[in-house]
């Protein structure tokens, strides 16, 4: 079984495929046990951490919890909400009420439109699947500055790493400012070489983070100028 450590190399695990003895280990997400063994549920790469097996899918779809940092964007205006694309099956919904501003009513669009770009949190999600974002909070804003890129949602924790380190390590190397959304949505502010840099190493994580040569890959971008992205 895969011990989760550094450098070591990932299994692609699909449905039904049993994993190894349960005995001392936790069953995590996509993992079952049944007759004192761990048997796969999904397809995916498996992951072992704390003792806790677990599978990183190859597809997954966002799902939102309340609390969950987004980065959405303008979808839709009314006179008293917003409706946010946040990359999910359901819209979000941003009452004025929860906006950043004191918003009169019928003058929702003098503060965003279509297509703006925001940093907010879910506030709500209900049994019916309705969404409800707050932007009242720090740090949440207007995003008027920056890029937006899309990573697949089940590849969030591998771009961050343990406690945020790979994060971190991505940040300083290209000197931007890098949100991640909880959303698959990732905010990228900095100079047009640094944004170059940060988009090719989110490619290369997506790519490559499961594997040994990982590491070897990363080092050898940090080594290069953001110039040569």
């Amino acid at each position: 079984m895969s011990q989760g450590q550094t450098g070591a190399e990932q299994r692609l695990v699909t449905p039904g495929m049993v994993i190894g003895p349960s005995a001392g280990k936790r069953a995590g997400s996509g993992i079952v046990t049944a007759e004192e063994s761990m048997i796969a549920t999904q397809l995916g790469w498996l992951r072992e951490q704390n003792n806790t097996v677990s599978i990183d899918p190859i597809n997954a779809a966002y799902m939102p919890r309340s609390g969950d940092l987004v980065v959405a964007t303008v979808a839709e205006v009314r006179n008293n909400l917003w409706f946010m694309n946040i990359n999910g099956a359901f819209q979000g919904l941003l009452p004025m009420s929860l906006a950043p501003w004191k918003v009169e009513f019928g003058a929702a669009r003098q503060h965003m439109d279509v297509g703006n770009v925001v940093l907010a949190r879910v506030q709500e999600v209900d049994e019916c699947h309705n969404v409800v974002l707050t932007m009242k909070g720090v740090g949440l804003r207007r995003l008027n500055q920056g890029t937006v890129e899309s990573i697949p949602v089940q590849h969030i924790d591998r771009v961050r790493g343990d406690n945020n380190a790979l994060l971190q390590r991505m940040r300083e190397a290209c000197d931007c400012r890098i949100m991640v959304g909880e959303n698959g949505r990732v905010w990228i502010d900095g100079d047009a070489d640094g944004i170059a840099w940060a988009r090719m190493a989110l490619q290369m994580v997506a790519e490559y983070g499961h594997s040994k040569a990982f590491e070897t890959i990363l080092s050898e971008m940090e080594q290069t100028t953001k110039g040569d992205a």
